[in-house]
């Protein structure tokens, strides 16, 4: 199956997911944001993973999720912290469908799409 990777999700996340099926997660980095937007347009799935964006290729594991709504907020932060006065957020509501591994990366834009295979619980190896 398809899915879009969203990359370097916090370890702490991936372990929630795997406790609760349902979540709803909070995205800030701008590639992520861009991934679930392209994943509402287009009906795909979401592949969450530890790795960086930069890290991710075959055989790369994660977890498989539903993207069940998503909405961007646009948040004001104080100037002092930053060069920016706002940053777009992301919060994206997912219900975890089960554990992956990709087969097969692919670039669109800026944003990684991979041919994904679903993994029975015994084949996962996230240490």
């Amino acid at each position: 199956m398809r899915a879009v990777i969203l990359g370097g999700i916090a370890r702490r996340v991936l372990d929630e997911l795997l406790k609760n099926p349902y979540r709803t997660i909070e995205l800030r980095s701008a590639r992520n944001v861009l991934a679930v937007e392209k994943a509402m347009d287009e009906a795909l799935r979401l592949f969450l993973t530890y790795d960086p964006i930069e890290d991710v290729s075959t055989g790369t594991e994660g977890l498989l999720a539903d993207l069940m709504e998503a909405k961007q907020l646009e948040m004001r932060i104080p100037w002092e912290e930053s060069d920016e006065r706002e940053i777009t957020v992301c919060r994206a509501k997912v219900k975890l469908v089960g554990l992956g591994r990709v087969v097969e990366v692919e670039r669109s834009e800026r944003i990684l799409v991979a041919k994904v295979r679903e993994l029975l619980p015994h084949e996962m190896n996230m240490g």
